[in-house]
Order: structure tokens, then C-alpha cells, then sequence
């Protein structure tokens, strides 16, 4: 029988195709895997309020909000996956999100572009500048995010993918990544009732 974090992967884990979402038509503007994750806001497609109340909830945490009501966007049992964490609860989620402001001097979300919007799925692209407190150069980074919704409308599974390539959950990089998740708590310390 599957554990639970197993059996939210199974259940809620989104799987977008990027080259078809995020392709651009000039070909010069794309990576050398045919994917363009820079945020273009004007060709954003329309969502509902719903929809816009996440990706700002969303976005307000990627910013270093950290609040609780950002973080209660999240189901208590949903995942947060990327290419350095696996979190499988909303506090192990918090961790990751609690944790900006102690490494980041300055986190803030430069664009968004919807590139798919279903009932219980939200696609964009992310812009987001970060400033690490040891180094006063910022870096913007894009990447493709992927929100699956339960029938309350809260996240169950959240995925940042950061290039053409979805996530493997198995070996050495699987471990590392919920090792991540399961311990960064203890360091960035979220309230302990979300």
C-alpha cells in the first residue's frame, strides 16, 4: 500500500509538457531545449478571482511573506516540490517559505504570465529576483510553476520546475530533497499550528 506522500504524487501531481506551453514562436528566444520560461504579463491568460487569490498568495510567499495566511493557501497535506526540497505537509512547505528572509536580503516577484488554467490546475511563469544577504548582486531566475487544487480550492501540489525536465522521485536526488524537506524546518522554525 502507498504512503501518503506517495499517494499525493499519485493524485495531485501536475505534469506539464513546456516545450507546448511555454515555446516561443521565435525560436532565437528559446533555450537550447525549446522551452522560453521568461514571464510575458500581456499574453497572460484570463483566470478567475479564485485563481488570481492563489498565484498572489503564491507570490507573496516566493516574495518572503512567510505569513500564515499566505501559507494557509496550502492543504494541510499537500506537496511543494523543486529541484533542492520535497515537503509533503504544509509546515514542512513553511519551512522552505520561512526560510527566504533568513537567507535573502531581498526576494521580490518581477512578472507572471498564466499559461494554462483548468478548474484544479494553474500553470505560470515566474520571474522572481533574489538578493542573497551574503552578496549584494541580484539574480533573476524563471521558472515554470505548477499548482494542483483539491475541491476547497487549496493547493495539494505545488512544482517549480527550473528547466525542460520533470522530476525524477526516485535515488540519491530524491533522498536529498526530503532530507531538505523533512529537516529545514528545525532551522527556519514556522509556527508549529500550520
Amino acid at each position: 500500500m502507498a504512503g501518503r506522500p506517495e499517494t499525493l504524487q499519485d493524485n495531485y501531481e501536475p505534469r506539464p509538457d513546456p516545450q507546448s506551453l511555454t515555446s516561443n514562436p521565435d525560436p532565437s528566444k528559446n533555450s537550447s531545449t525549446g522551452v522560453d520560461y521568461e514571464p510575458h504579463p500581456e499574453h497572460s491568460i484570463k483566470i478567475s478571482a479564485e485563481h488570481e487569490s492563489i498565484i498572489k498568495r503564491i507570490t507573496n510567499l516566493y516574495s518572503g511573506s512567510a505569513s500564515e495566511e499566505d501559507m494557509r493557501v496550502y492543504a494541510e497535506e499537500a506537496v511543494y516540490d523543486d529541484p533542492f526540497s520535497y515537503c509533503d505537509t504544509r509546515y514542512k512547505i513553511a519551512g522552505q517559505w520561512y526560510g527566504i528572509p533568513k537567507i535573502m536580503s531581498s526576494s521580490r516577484t518581477i512578472a507572471t504570465e498564466v499559461v494554462s488554467a483548468e478548474s484544479k490546475l494553474l500553470v505560470f511563469k515566474l520571474q522572481q529576483e533574489y538578493t542573497p544577504r551574503v552578496s549584494p548582486s541580484s539574480k533573476k531566475v524563471n521558472s515554470l510553476v505548477s499548482l494542483t487544487m483539491d475541491d476547497q480550492g487549496r493547493v495539494k501540489y505545488h512544482k517549480d520546475m527550473w528547466n525542460e525536465k520533470d522530476y525524477s522521485h526516485e535515488g540519491l536526488g530524491k533522498i536529498f530533497k526530503t532530507l531538505n524537506g523533512d529537516h529545514l524546518t528545525k532551522i527556519t522554525r514556522p509556527p508549529g499550528d500550520l
